[in-house]
């Protein structure tokens, strides 16, 4: 993607636009830096050599141009009615409602995850990557400014976590499978939002980094489908652990990294009082674990078949040994946070 400067350029307009949403004292602002950031995002996606890429990026510019289009307008319809003498609290919850679904659509947050699965499985991973993490900070941030813990909210959270652990049961390619769980880890995200700014900028930085290392393993190794994992003979068997040992971190398993942020949001929803909310977040965890276990399964049998004819490793000594640095820093990463924690 580098080595093309158009591309390179449409990178950094990327980048700039989510960091004009970010920085943006006013609603017209943060609209402004959406679209750069979608018109950037959006030859990025595309590729003339694969159809997919290219109604991938159709759907996800109608679904954002929708969502960019109804931001806008309670934008404007909020700045004429919420004046002084037509101002009630009815009417702030509705637009607040409405520019929250406006900016949940552009995530792909549950119920408005419809584009989402969809989009990912035609985009090649290294777009998927973006579009997973670096796509979400923009609403986010958006969000944080919105976010109370209401009727509304809680059933976004409770919708999401359901159906991206529900939705990705049934899933043989590796992209909807991250997709379904990133639209679970948008739960927890928003869970994490109630508990303050710092825990959920944790939470996503963790999700970030646990994305990376898998998506980076992933595209190593050529992979698209649960079928391939079980035919990666040719693998070395430590990276082969050390992959399903940071797909197991992603799902949220202790001791390893991924769970720290969703203990911290337990113990935040705990504390205020969200017994049933936050029972129902660990249940559909354990059913994403479930998904993730059954994708590693063969890779944790001690004893497993192998072909005789193995082809030659495509994974050289510089991808071998970076797959096995991300993985120790999610195996090991909460248990030397807790070592540093229990020093200071």
């Amino acid at each position: 993607m580098v080595n093309n400067p158009t591309k390179f350029l449409f990178l950094l307009t990327l980048m700039g636009g989510t960091l004009i949403s970010t920085s943006a004292n006013s609603w017209f602002g943060a609209w402004m830096g959406l679209e750069i950031n979608l018109l950037s995002f959006i030859p990025l996606m595309t590729n003339s050599k694969n159809l997919f890429s290219t109604e991938a990026s159709l759907k996800y510019f109608l679904v954002q141009a929708l969502a960019s289009a109804t931001l806008l307008l309670t934008v404007i319809l909020g700045s004429l009615l919420l004046n002084p003498s037509l101002s009630n609290s009815s009417t702030s919850t509705i637009m607040n409602t409405l520019i929250s679904s406006s900016l949940l659509l552009k995530m792909g947050a549950a119920p408005f995850h419809f584009w989402f699965p969809g989009v990912m499985e035609g985009l090649n991973w290294m777009n998927g990557l973006m579009l997973l993490t670096w796509q979400k900070i923009a609403p986010l941030m958006l969000i944080s400014y919105t976010f109370s813990l209401n009727v509304f909210f809680s059933l976004i959270i409770t919708l999401s976590v359901l159906i991206g652990s529900l939705g990705g049961l049934n899933q043989t390619s590796l992209r909807k499978i991250l997709a379904y769980s990133s639209i679970n880890h948008l739960g927890w995200l928003l869970a994490a939002m109630a508990a303050g700014e710092s825990i959920w900028g944790l939470y996503f930085l963790v999700y970030t980094f646990l994305s990376f290392a898998i998506i980076f393993m992933v595209n190593a190794f050529k992979m698209i489908h649960i079928n391939q994992i079980f035919s990666l003979n040719y693998i070395n068997p430590i990276n082969k652990f050390a992959f399903f040992v940071t797909l197991l971190s992603l799902g949220g398993l202790p001791p390893f990294l991924g769970f720290m942020p969703k203990w911290i949001v337990i113990q935040n929803m705990v504390n205020l009082g969200n017994i049933f909310l936050v029972t129902l977040m660990v249940v559909t965890t354990l059913i994403t674990l479930f998904y993730y276990v059954r994708t590693s399964f063969g890779a944790f049998m001690l004893t497993y078949s192998e072909t005789l004819w193995n082809p030659p490793s495509l994974v050289n000594n510089t991808l071998h040994s970076s797959s096995l640095l991300l993985s120790i820093c999610s195996t090991l990463g909460l248990m030397l946070i807790s070592l540093i924690c229990s020093i200071f």
